[in-house]
């Protein structure tokens, strides 16, 4: 199902304006019960200083990270936020303008230092920002802020206050990882992500970082790369999001979106390019799927050499991934076609009224949830058969003459510039094995405006909605007796810009999608990537 609201009145547009930190909690106001397992915090980040002095951040990726924090106590609530304290911050706010380029804006040098300092500055290289916008979660006995570069913000998520920054190259041979690592029960920690090796050939690398270290040593040091993917081009990575993790096997899905590294280091320091500058799409090369076993002894990995291919797709989330019948199911959300949805991100489209919003969004590739499947067992004389015999589902997977295995997906969900995007699914009980439902942010032309659940197996939607609220990522926490896989709640911020009290933590009833509570506080709020539940 799709959503009923318009949104002619612009509402969204208030989530994309700066606020200010809290200098303390706020308590909220509580209609409804909130559930007694409800002991912990709601943890969430996103972009909250839009502009410095003069200068904006012309991005949705640009604004300086903001940590908001919702704590539960006896049934009440209280709302906390600050700014994380990274050098790509403390230095706008010090100097009054852009000190670090960010993602799709260009920091300027210095303009009151000499023309021969800025000359060096230029050639000095890049500055890689630290700005963790985007996720936090948990290594060990820490908790890290985090964005997509090699930079992770070691953050307290009682106080909010900012410890250290980390690189990690310092550790491993990466150039960056993702904000969606996998975190298995005993706090392992994996994530991907891409790296120059022998030769200066390029690959991704999959890290594992141990659990907490018996010694309390930090298991950041003792961090490392289990498994190793090719690159389909060699000076081209593919930019990735996010990766699948099975009980047995990684799978990590090669697109056409591509940052090009020349251009990278290049124009990087003479033109005033931004990140986004870096990034084109190879309309010719489709997509890649790759897969490794996890473990085969030793905590090492093993790269497993099958061509998997599919048409060009954008793909920013993995829902789950799991093992059935000696095959990989994957089911993704992704966007069909070669060229780059972050295109459509940039302040200025997501703030124009809600016409053009609905026009730029009219040109995007459109989004579409969809399941993979990879068949494990591959006998080469199966040519033109479909190698796929899950009853369940109509994806295939087809060997062609030259060897490689072609993949047509099966669509679990589509509607007409609708997405089902940021995610969840019951990650403690599920993640990585056979499953029945996700839970998602939909997104309306671009616009989030409703909290969708999905049945994956049957393809019913369900959906919470209400008008000029703007919901955030559904987080789902499990009750502590849960029985069924959606014995659950759902936590979320919506903001509604209209209302006296204008930003509000929503819980809903994971099984029908009913409200069960919501906390309201009287500050306005900004939009909110992702974030944790911290019991």
């Amino acid at each position: 199902m799709v959503s009923r609201f318009e949104h002619p009145a612009g509402g969204y547009k208030k989530i994309f304006e700066t606020v200010e930190e809290l200098s303390e909690p706020v308590p909220a106001t509580v209609t409804g019960r909130i559930p007694s397992f409800l002991k912990g915090s709601l943890l969430r980040l996103g972009p909250g200083l839009f502009e410095v002095g003069d200068e904006p951040f012309y991005h949705l990726f640009d604004g300086q990270a903001l940590m908001h924090k919702f704590d539960f106590k006896n049934g009440q609530v209280t709302y906390f936020r600050k700014y994380i304290k990274t050098d790509a911050y403390v230095r706008a706010i010090t100097e009054k303008r852009v000190v670090i380029t960010e993602f799709g804006t260009f920091a300027y040098p210095d303009p009151c230092k000499n023309i021969f300092s800025r000359f060096f500055t230029y050639f000095k290289g890049v500055e890689v920002t630290d700005n963790c916008l985007v996720n936090v979660y948990p290594i060990g006995e820490d908790y890290y802020a985090v964005t997509e570069t090699n930079y992770i913000t070691k953050v307290n998520t009682d106080t909010l206050e900012t410890l250290k920054k980390v690189d990690l190259c310092n550790y491993v041979n990466i150039n960056g990882v993702t904000a969606h690592p996998h975190i298995e029960r005993d706090g392992t920690v994996f994530n991907i992500g891409n790296c120059m090796g022998k030769g200066a050939s390029l690959a991704y690398n999959i890290v594992r970082i141990p659990p907490t270290q018996k010694d309390k040593s930090d298991p950041i040091e003792k961090s490392k790369v289990v498994v190793q993917f090719p690159s389909a081009e060699r000076f081209k990575p593919s930019y990735v999001h996010s990766f699948g993790m099975s009980e047995n096997y990684f799978v990590f899905i090669e697109t056409p979106v591509k940052i090009n590294l020349l251009k990278f280091l290049s124009a990087w320091s003479i033109r005033g390019s931004n990140y986004m500058d870096c990034f084109e799409s190879n309309e010719l090369l489709g997509t890649l799927f790759h897969i490794a076993r996890k473990d085969i002894g030793g905590g090492q990995g093993e790269y497993i050499d099958h061509k998997f291919r599919g048409a060009p797709i954008n793909l920013f989330h993995h829902i789950n991934t799991y093992e059935d019948q000696g095959f990989i199911v994957a089911d993704v959300c992704t966007w069909k076609g070669f060229e780059f949805v972050y295109n459509y991100l940039w302040l200025a489209n997501l703030r124009t009224n809600w016409e053009e919003v609905k026009k730029a969004a009219m040109m995007a590739p459109q989004p579409e949830v969809r399941r993979y499947v990879i068949p494990l067992d591959i006998h080469r004389e199966e040519q033109g058969k479909n190698l796929i015999c899950l009853p369940y589902t109509t994806a295939t997977a087809t060997m062609r003459s030259d060897g490689t295995i072609w993949l047509e997906p099966e669509v679990l969900f589509s509607g007409p510039r609708q997405a089902f995007e940021f995610p969840q699914i019951n990650y403690q009980k599920h993640g990585g094995k056979n499953y029945s439902y996700a839970y998602a942010l939909g997104l309306n032309h671009f616009i989030p405006d409703r909290i969708i659940k999905l049945n994956v197996k049957t393809k019913e939607t369900w959906v919470w909605q209400e008008p000029d609220s703007y919901p955030s990522e559904p987080l789902f926490v499990q009750t502590p007796d849960a029985v069924d896989e959606d014995d659950g709640v759902l936590l979320t911020i919506v903001i509604s810009p209209g209302a006296q009290k204008s930003g509000y933590m929503l819980i809903i009833n994971a099984k029908d999608m009913s409200e069960i509570a919501r906390a309201e506080v009287e500050c306005p709020m900004p939009v909110t990537f992702h974030g944790m539940y911290k019991p």
